[in-house]
């Protein structure tokens, strides 16, 4: 990917990084340009393995988000009309493209978030998938027709493209979160504007010019950079054009971004929080549980909103399961996340480290015994290493709050009445994972546990075919599978009489 003439990056503190970043973009995308934000500010990039300064991105405010609006709307008519057989052109050359520079895009992710290289590239295989699949559904509107009870008329039943979409999207997952938004969106005809997370630009700016060289048109895909997150998605919120939101980010900033929605009665899709139980039972095969716990855990690092949080063993198995555990997670390798034999990449920032060194250390405080790791790491970057709590207290913090880092607290369980009751006593509700060799009891489990997704005996849940969201304070509505741009539509009922 070479970069158009406006754009320029500025000199690297981190010679490491220079040749992965020298060809992302840094500008905004605004009606298919590349341009600088109104205010001619930018901000800084930092690579978390080292707290080095990798590249400078526009700085957007207000006047972008709603110049961004405005190409949204000029394209909008346009591309509503567009067949959806070309729409599903369009985003099947999103695919292949991301596909042949899936290894650059991997390496971009790594500098700008820190995550291992091997993350980074099964990220991207995900991201790529939802560019297929909605290329795949696109032509796959649903629509009804039939007669009335009363035999007066017909019935018919159409979607139709919502409008304009907001997208905001966290810094875990810079590649997926963006194209899990914008491939249904286009898919159902809407236009969009994407605002990334500030600590992850490079990667969404990098997805945004591969879709203009897929074909997408003009205006159809904006993005806009910012440090000034709230009063741009606010003012861009109250423009009367925009008619959706879809949100990944803390529970927190979603309510607030609802309030913000009501007042022009925005549809809103929200991803939210998660504090995921992980339930292995005394019957479970504990080769088959490590290996889902690791996983669960340390996928993206601990960093995720699926990964588990709390580690529900039954007692039976309780001591065998926390040294296997406990073993694996100590032999993973720490360091930058672009080293070849890296396993475990930093966390985001040095708040990130801050906020996981207190909820250990509460643990600890508490009564918890520290099995391996639970001592931040000294030097450059922001690390942490694995860690495992035993014997934790039902009132300590990190079984409470979303960890966002390598940690894994065990609790031991011993009726399957008391562990669904710890594992739902939470606000969230994203997904729990189930390990037994008793499938009755595991769809039992699975049926009792209040979360929109429920993994069992394995780790992992996410796929771009499956209806991905929460109960509870985790979310509203579906990204993925047919649900996912069911959001971006709405639904039309004509009664018909000839």
């Amino acid at each position: 990917m070479k970069p158009t003439p406006a754009q320029k990056t500025t000199p690297l503190v981190s010679p490491a990084s220079a040749a992965v970043v020298r060809d992302a973009p840094t500008q905004l995308f605004i009606g298919g340009e590349w341009v600088s934000a109104k205010e001619d500010r930018t901000f800084e990039v930092v690579d978390p393995s080292t707290g080095d300064v990798i590249a400078t991105v526009s700085d957007g405010d207000i006047g972008d988000g709603i110049s961004a609006v405005d190409a949204a709307e000029k394209a909008g008519a346009v591309w509503k009309a567009t067949s959806p057989r070309r729409r599903s052109d369009v985003l099947m050359k999103c695919f292949h493209l991301v596909l042949e520079q899936a290894e650059w895009l991997a390496q971009l992710i790594t500098v700008e978030n820190g995550k291992a290289l091997a993350d980074a590239r099964s990220e991207v295989s995900y991201a790529a998938e939802f560019f297929r699949w909605y290329a795949e559904e696109a032509v796959r509107a649903p629509g009804e027709f039939g007669p009335a009870p009363s035999g007066a008329n017909q019935i018919i039943v159409n979607h139709e493209p919502i409008g304009i979409a907001v997208l905001v999207t966290p810094w875990n997952f810079p590649a997926a979160m963006a194209t899990r938004k914008m491939a249904p969106a286009l898919a159902a005809g809407c236009t969009c504007v994407l605002k990334p997370a500030a600590e992850t630009p490079l990667t969404a700016l990098a997805i945004g010019e591969i879709m203009r060289q897929a074909g997408v048109p003009a205006g159809v895909v904006n993005i806009v950079t910012t440090r000034k997150a709230g009063p741009v998605v606010s003012a861009m919120l109250h423009d009367k054009r925009v008619r959706k939101l879809s949100f990944t980010g803390s529970t927190g900033v979603g309510r607030t971004l609802l309030r913000e929605a009501a007042d022009q009665v925005v549809s809103c899709s929200m991803e939210l929080g998660g504090n995921a139980p992980f339930v292995v039972f005394d019957d479970a095969d504990l080769e088959t549980a490590v290996a889902g716990a690791m996983v669960a855990k340390m996928r993206n690092g601990g960093e995720a909103c699926t990964a588990a949080n709390r580690f529900y063993v039954q007692k039976g198995i309780l001591g065998e399961f926390t040294r296997r555990f406990a073993e694996e997670m100590a032999a993973l390798k720490v360091g930058p996340g672009l080293a070849p034999d890296t396993q475990l990449g930093p966390l985001i920032t040095e708040a990130a480290v801050a906020k996981v060194e207190r909820l250990v250390d509460d643990a600890v405080a508490k009564g918890a015994r520290l099995v391996t790791g639970g001592r931040r790491l000294n030097g450059d970057g922001f690390y942490y290493p694995p860690t495992v709590l035993a014997d934790v207290s039902p009132d300590a913090e990190v079984l409470r709050e979303e960890i966002f880092g390598p940690v894994a607290p065990v609790i031991a369980f011993e009726t399957e009445d008391e562990v669904v009751q710890m594992a739902n006593d939470t606000e969230y509700g994203l997904v729990s994972y189930v390990f037994t060799a008793d499938l009755k009891r595991a769809l039992a489990v699975a049926g009792r546990l209040e979360s929109g997704m429920v993994g069992i005996n394995r780790g992992v849940v996410s796929d771009a075919a499956a209806p991905f969201g929460g109960m509870k304070q985790s979310g509203l509505g579906r990204e993925g599978s047919h649900h996912g741009m069911l959001e971006y539509l709405e639904t039309k009922y004509i009664a018909a009489s000839w």
